[in-house]
């Protein structure tokens, strides 16, 4: 389930408080006390069989007795009753609750799943249970066991910690910062953070969502609604237990550097999610946020009468990723001619410590006249030559009148420096929205808050290029070798084994060749030596997997005399320092030797939570002491690729340096997108990783790897392993068509890069048919616009484009959007005009039917306009029910029931 129900959650008209009783002190006795108290307009209903009348209300003994359906119970009463009272509040038509009572434990048998069963046959949402309750200013809704109740506003708030929630009401009450909506999410037993970035994605009174997190519980369900959200509004996250150690011991060292922290971390990032980390930081986000639109640009420039606090401010700037706006010439010229002279002549603009509020208001409004600056602060240090107040009123007022002017306003911070005057100039800056920070970090925290917000967004929304080479992997030959393994009962491929399966798919790796004895080894080197100038020797076990902690590597060997000798060496000392392992012999592979090469590793990782991880990072021996590494949640483009690798500071030395030519990073890249396409066919390779690969200007290259497989798990609907958190491109449905008049046409899930396919497909489009498509002639085909249609979340939605087989051109493109629960989904159709009659629509809406039908959905319905005969002549032909829209008459309501 997602938002099913969840609008009687947050607007009830009707609230039975369950467990409601006169004694002061007791929980229902605060939540009933609360609900009176914010105003709530609706019915309140006190249920609690041992009394009759409760602060004047009548109470009931039962969800029976109520004189009508209660949208809404708050339920406060001893865990073992709550089931029953679920059961009985379901079947009298309520369809939400808020368990506050704790105590319900884990597993089959316990309480919990006895709740989450009662509430199931009626579909009636769980709030909690363990939690503080729902805080909904705007109702008068404040359902809970707070001591105090928030203000309206336009904020979201969902913390697992009910202690977080009420030290935020404290803070954000002293700012007069309001919310649309607090929730106390507890243990999370249905409803949880998936469900309500859903609902306040779509929530029009909501802003921006905060979120308090200890731990995601649904991941796939969270990723897909955390990148729907992020794309409509900010999200920010605290994520607290950072340093927890890892539940499991890794084998590999890309299990052993992928630590939990840093995999949620990369989830979030991912997502497009704002990550921050303490509360502070957070009041830091909501401060910008409750009052400054993101923006565009990360270019800040500091109007200060101090210049030590205006370095301070630079310092923390650049720790943040921020940049100094360059001032253009002309700005410091218009400076000059009402500044002293004493003044900075750059920025930060230091305006002297007599600066009193005309000269504020004259630097302010030269340095907003000026592009080159994104966003501006303006700090303040008390002094006695001027107000500060006085000064804090004349930046208010300028930035008023500039904003007044101006479109898009540019934003500005304030940062009014000691206790007295941070709280004056708070007074004089919160009814103008500007935020009002109390030290330098604070400030400039805020404004990156912004910076790396909109830097998200954009990542979201960023079309990856094509990658450099032509790739298609032997995907048949790989999944041989995993099944052989896996038959064989064998948990490690072989170094032989890891060379062909790298091979299929296309990653340069050294080639290994087994041999069982001394012997054996030496006529293997023969064959080697005699193409490459030396060779090396590996032990050869399933049971020692870094090699060298035993002595179980030589290199440089160069006769075939050396390698037998080498070969019965790390033998016998494998022998004598692991006497439990299973030796299997040796391989013997070429040495490779390419002077200057960067030594990389790269690797994927199995998460408890997330499944699949790709690792990228410095390698060799020092692998995790040098802890070098960035991760990432596959599947990866080329340019989430770069991201990953950009995240390292190996990333400089792949640059150029010196006498060093740069190394093909488009190629370190291209294997990060191969590895992460393997593990999308692949699901039974759990880790693996390459350590090192070398990597210089004329390539990659493997020099040593390692894979491990297991049983993949049960598929979920849409054939998949459920381990992966983002659901990868779905290959299996690529398909080729043949139309009404014999010609064919490729169809396949659309890609990100296909973003540059529909200018010309649009131009193919007569205005008439973009009309009856998107309801106007001229529709956005901004790259924002056609990011959406290109960038999709496979696991809710699916668009199919037509292609010709020769040319690759796009022919027409069908699309379906699923509702949150997943049950029902709109759908739409666009065939190029010079092709209508050949029978394209009609096949793509059977191929779009056809995968509905297969991920289960119940419904198909769209939009179509009542003038728009062949659309729903067809729809008739396929089945679809017509109904006019109630709302508007030209407009046809078209379903298909598929269940």
């Amino acid at each position: 389930m997602t938002i099913r129900n969840l609008g009687s959650v947050f607007a009830p008209k009707s609230v039975a408080v369950v467990g409601a009783t006169p004694r002061d002190g007791a929980i229902g006795n605060i939540v009933l006390r609360n609900l009176r108290a914010a105003g709530f307009a609706g019915e309140i209903r006190p249920v609690n069989p041992k009394h009759a009348e409760i602060a004047g209300l009548k109470c009931f003994p039962d969800a029976a007795a109520l004189p009508e359906t209660a949208d809404l119970a708050i339920i406060a009463t001893p865990p073992r009753t709550v089931p029953d009272i679920v059961a009985e509040f379901g079947q009298r038509g309520t369809r939400a609750a808020v368990v506050i009572s704790a105590g319900f434990g884990q597993g089959p048998d316990s309480l919990r799943q006895q709740l989450l069963d009662a509430a199931r046959p009626n579909t009636l949402r769980i709030l909690g249970p363990n939690c503080l309750g729902l805080l909904v200013p705007g109702i008068g809704l404040d359902a809970s066991f707070s001591h105090d109740a928030p203000h309206a506003g336009d904020l979201a708030f969902l913390s697992q910690s009910g202690a977080v929630l009420t030290t935020v009401i404290d803070w954000a009450n002293a700012r007069n910062i309001g919310f649309s909506a607090m929730a106390s999410l507890g243990d999370m037993a249905d409803v949880d953070f998936g469900d309500l970035l859903d609902w306040f994605a779509a929530d029009i009174h909501t802003r921006a969502i905060l979120l308090y997190v200890e731990a995601i519980t649904h991941p796939k369900k969270f990723m897909s609604a955390a990148r729907a959200a992020a794309r409509a509004k900010p999200v920010i996250v605290v994520k607290a237990g950072r340093h927890a150690e890892a539940a499991k011991a890794a084998a590999s060292h890309t299990g052993a550097l992928a630590g939990v922290d840093e995999v949620y971390d990369a989830a979030f990032r991912r997502a497009g999610i704002l990550r921050v980390f303490d509360l502070d930081e957070l009041f830091d986000a909501v401060e910008t946020l409750s009052r400054i639109k993101p923006f565009r640009g990360d270019r800040l420039a500091v109007l200060t009468n101090g210049g030590g606090v205006g370095v301070l401010a630079v310092d923390r700037l650049v720790d943040f990723g921020g940049r100094l706006a360059e001032l253009s010439p002309q700005t410091v010229d218009a400076l000059d001619r009402v500044l002293p002279a004493t003044w900075s002549k750059a920025n930060p603009v230091d305006i002297i410590g007599d600066a009193g509020p005309e000269r504020y208001c004259q630097a302010l409004e030269r340095i907003m006249d000026d592009p080159a600056a994104d966003a501006v602060l303006v700090m303040n240090c008390p002094t006695a030559l001027s107000s500060g107040v006085e000064a804090a009123e004349a930046v208010s007022r300028t930035v008023g009148e500039a904003h007044r002017k101006h479109f898009p306003r540019k934003p500005v911070f304030a940062c009014w420096l000691g206790g007295p005057s941070f709280q004056d100039a708070r007074q004089v800056f919160d009814p103008a929205g500007v935020p009002t920070f109390s030290t330098p970090t604070e400030a400039v925290r805020g404004f990156t808050h912004l910076v790396r917000y909109s830097a998200g967004l954009d990542a979201l929304m960023r079309t990856p290029p094509s990658l450099p080479e032509a790739f298609a992997p032997d995907i048949d030959v790989a999944r041989a070798l995993v099944r052989t393994a896996l038959a064989e009962g064998r948990e490690w491929l072989t170094a032989p084994e890891i060379g062909h399966l790298f091979d299929a798919y296309r990653i340069p790796i050294a080639a290994a060749r087994a041999a069982a004895t001394p012997a054996d080894a030496r006529d293997v080197a023969e064959r080697i030596l005699a193409e490459h100038p030396a060779a090396v020797v590996k032990i050869m076990s399933p049971d020692i997997l870094h090699k060298t902690d035993v002595g179980g590597v030589r290199l440089e060997l160069t006769s075939p005399a050396e390698v037998e000798a080498a070969a019965r060496s790390v033998m016998e000392a494998a022998v004598r320092m692991r006497p439990d392992a299973r030796i299997e012999g040796v391989t013997v592979e070429p040495m490779i030797e390419r002077k200057g090469a960067r030594e990389l590793i790269l690797g994927v990782t199995d998460d408890a939570l997330f499944g699949p991880v790709i690792l990228f990072g410095q390698g060799g021996t020092a692998v995790e002491v040098i802890r070098d590494k960035a991760v990432a949640l596959p599947p990866l483009d080329m340019a989430l690729a770069h991201d990953l690798i950009e995240r390292t500071r190996v990333v400089g030395l792949l640059r150029a340096y010196r006498a060093e030519p740069a190394a093909d990073i488009d190629a370190v890249a291209l294997t990060l997108v191969k590895l992460s396409q393997l593990v999308a066919d692949i699901p039974e390779i759990r880790e693996l990783d390459m350590n090192p690969m070398l990597a210089d200007a004329d390539g990659v290259i493997a020099v040593d790897a390692r894979v491990r497989v297991a049983p993949e798990g049960r598929r979920d609907r849409h054939g998949l392993n459920p381990r992966f958190a983002i659901r990868p491109y779905p290959a299996e449905w690529e398909r080729e068509l043949t139309l009404a008049d014999g010609t064919t046409a490729i169809a396949r899930p659309v890609k990100p890069e296909d973003e540059a396919l529909y200018e010309a497909f649009f131009e193919k489009v007569a205005p008439e048919d973009m009309r009856l498509r998107f309801f106007t002639p001229k529709p956005d085909l901004s790259h924002r616009f056609l990011a959406r249609l290109t960038q999709i979340d496979y696991g809710r939605a699916m668009a199919f484009v037509a292609l010709d087989p020769d040319s690759g051109a796009l022919l027409g493109v069908v699309r379906l959007h699923s509702d949150p629960d997943g049950e029902r989904a709109e759908y739409a159709i666009l065939v190029r005009s010079d092709l209508k009659g050949k029978g394209l629509g009609w096949t793509l809406m059977e191929l779009m039917i056809a995968y509905a039908r297969a991920v289960g959905l119940s419904e198909i319905h769209g939009e179509v306009l009542s003038e728009n005969t062949t659309m729903l002549e067809m729809c008739r032909d396929l089945g679809f029910a017509e109904a006019r829209d109630s709302e508007d008459r030209g407009v046809v309501q078209v379903t298909l029931q598929l269940i």
